[in-house]
């Protein structure tokens, strides 16, 4: 049994006129003519999609194959098999010498200060990002090794990661101390680490040298050093500023630390490809995981390439003249796909971080990217196929809600945990055989819309009625004292599991039992007597990563008393941790 959440008003928005007249997909009609061709003849689409790209060789085999059910074997995923390409010379090379597109700009970068900008064009692009392959090679880097990369967002972030793609090294993400970074290298046994000095977020100077520095010494110290060259970008806002680059202090090894502007001295700025079979690996991207152990996210090339840059091409609705941006960071995978190799792979402009509106001003934003890409807005993209399952692995046909799932993959899916294939099975696939699990719930309306409701690890399961707890936090916000809740499950000796709130209250507003009272009662009116919360505690701050996600597997560490939290180091302000614990809820303790 589900419990509906409350009702809003259906609203609906139309399109302005104007965006019909060139759109790639100009209404419903047309989607669902190309959806139809995707799933029923998913073999003739992808090829037509391929025509779009050079292949050294072409496939040997069947466009997709797969096994999606443990209990058949091991997980596995192939797209275009035998084929040989390189997506840097799709994103770049084809651009500059097949498209002549050498002279459009490609990026428009905006550092932190107003006096620190920079128009990349494409052959710009392209030459930087030969240089950097070459000086990789000659600092003994070789075809299959792993780089790992602690950049902030300036253009030697893409040059690495598109150099690391030309010679056929894997980029790995790294975290945000020094200790996830440590434990990152390690788990991709990285040999070569490219980082920058420092860099400002605001008016606050970070020492990412120093956190680097650290971070190789707890390698050391684990008896895990495989890092043999550091190589250190000199941020922009430190080589016109003597005085911000003094407060530094960068900490040196010279038997290892090597200046990247040394480095690239005199380096060739012609680098030929290194040709790839299609399933190789292009990246691994580091996520904590819901244990707090750091999982490595591993995407191969070619199912990669042609997904992100035909999801950047109809979601976005790209055009040739179109300027755009990407609000995400380019250590996550929104950024990876439409920052990088979506955006390039369709020759398009676009804009490396700085402020909304005077982005916007700058350079007449057309779009700015603020979704995922598996779901356009309520419909599956092309060539995806959601299903959505009971909690006994029941398919649920029309209006329904549950786990979602999907049936088949699709070309851009992950290929694995690096070096980890049973975390892989286990947390994907072993709950229901035959389906890949997001993780995430899903509610599909009577229009046939999907609808997601959170993570899976966010619903609650109370004397057998499956919760929402984004429906539990929407009706405790709708207090006029409430600012913030989050809401997680508790173990309960005979319900299996209670609802823990953490309520965070507007300024100047006391939390005291008349306020408890108050919010139960707005929760049993909005949602039901069952969904009534056992604990609400107060909470001055939450627990989120820095890019403003609520860590619900802390608050759940929490509300159990639970000491072990694992990886914090995605916390924007651990010291709301301390608080928590101190101020739980006293029935709970």
């Amino acid at each position: 049994m589900v419990i509906p959440g409350p009702q809003e008003p259906e609203k609906t928005y139309h399109p302005s006129d104007g965006l019909f007249t060139d759109a790639h997909v100009p209404d419903f009609d047309a989607y669902l003519a190309i959806y139809k061709k995707s799933t029923e003849e998913p073999e003739e689409f992808w090829a037509d999609v391929a025509q779009e790209f050079y292949w050294k060789k072409p496939p040997s085999g069947p466009m997709l194959q797969y096994n999606f059910d443990v209990n058949k074997g091991n997980i596995y995923i192939k797209f275009m098999e035998g084929a040989k390409t390189n997506i840097c010379y799709n994103v770049l090379d084809r651009n500059v010498h097949e498209r002549n597109l050498g002279e459009k700009v490609a990026y428009y970068w905006e550092g932190n200060s107003p006096n620190h900008h920079q128009a990349i064009t494409y052959n710009q692009l392209l030459r930087n990002v030969c240089r950097c392959a070459n000086a990789l090679k000659l600092l003994g880097v070789k075809k299959g090794d792993r780089v790992a990369i602690y950049l902030p967002m300036i253009p030697e972030l893409v040059y690495t990661m598109l150099a690391c793609a030309l010679v056929s090294y894997k980029h790995a993400f790294a975290g945000f101390s020094s200790e996830s970074l440590c434990e990152r290298i390690m788990d991709a046994q990285c040999n070569i680490l490219v980082t920058a000095d420092g860099v400002y977020r605001g008016d606050k100077l970070i020492n990412l040298k120093k956190i680097v520095s650290e971070a190789l010494e707890r390698c050391k110290e684990s008896m895990a050093s495989c890092v043999q060259k550091c190589v250190v970008v000199k941020h922009h806002a430190f080589r016109t500023n003597s005085d911000a680059s003094n407060k530094l202090q960068t900490p040196w090894d010279e038997s290892c630390d090597i200046w990247w502007d040394d480095l690239m001295d005199g380096v060739s700025d012609e680098c030929e490809p290194e040709w790839v079979d299609s399933e190789d690996p292009l990246f691994i991207l580091y996520t904590s995981g819901s244990t707090g152990k750091p999982k490595g996210v591993v995407h191969t090339v070619t199912g990669y390439m042609l997904y992100t840059s035909l999801t950047f091409k109809y979601v976005f609705d790209y055009h040739h003249d179109d300027v755009y941006w990407c609000t995400a960071d380019i250590g996550w995978i929104t950024g990876h796909s439409y920052i990088t190799y979506g955006p390039l792979a369709n020759g398009a402009t676009s804009v490396l971080v700085r402020n909304i509106m005077q982005n916007i001003y700058l350079h007449k934003l057309v779009h700015f990217e603020l979704v995922h890409a598996i779901f356009s807005i309520t419909c599956p993209f092309f060539g995806v196929q959601p299903a959505i399952l009971n909690e006994h692995g029941e398919e649920l046909e029309g209006e329904a809600e549950g786990y979602l799932v999907f049936r088949k993959p699709w070309p851009g899916i992950m290929r694995g945990v690096y070096g980890n294939q049973e975390r892989f099975e286990s947390t994907y696939f072993r709950k229901f055989p035959g389906f890949y699990v997001t993780g995430d719930g899903c509610r599909r309306d009577k229009d046939g819309y999907y609808w997601i409701t959170g993570r899976i690890d966010d619903m609650l399961n109370v004397s057998g009625h499956l919760l929402s707890t984004a429906e539990v936090e929407a009706a405790l916000t709708e207090h006029p004292s409430v600012a913030e809740a989050a809401v997680v499950s508790r173990p309960h000796a005979v319900k299996g599991e209670c609802l823990y709130c953490f309520v965070t209250l507007k300024d100047h507003k006391e939390f005291n039992r008349t306020l408890t009272e108050e919010l139960k009662r707005k929760v049993r009116e909005k949602i039901g007597p069952i969904a009534t919360p056992d604990f609400i505690q107060n909470a001055p701050g939450l627990p989120k990563t820095r890019s403003g996600k609520i860590m619900r597997r802390v608050l759940r560490q929490i509300a159990r008393n639970e000491k072990d939290l694992g990886d914090l180091s995605t916390l924007a302000d651990p010291k709301v941790v301390e608080v928590l614990f101190s101020q739980r809820c006293e029935a709970a303790a």
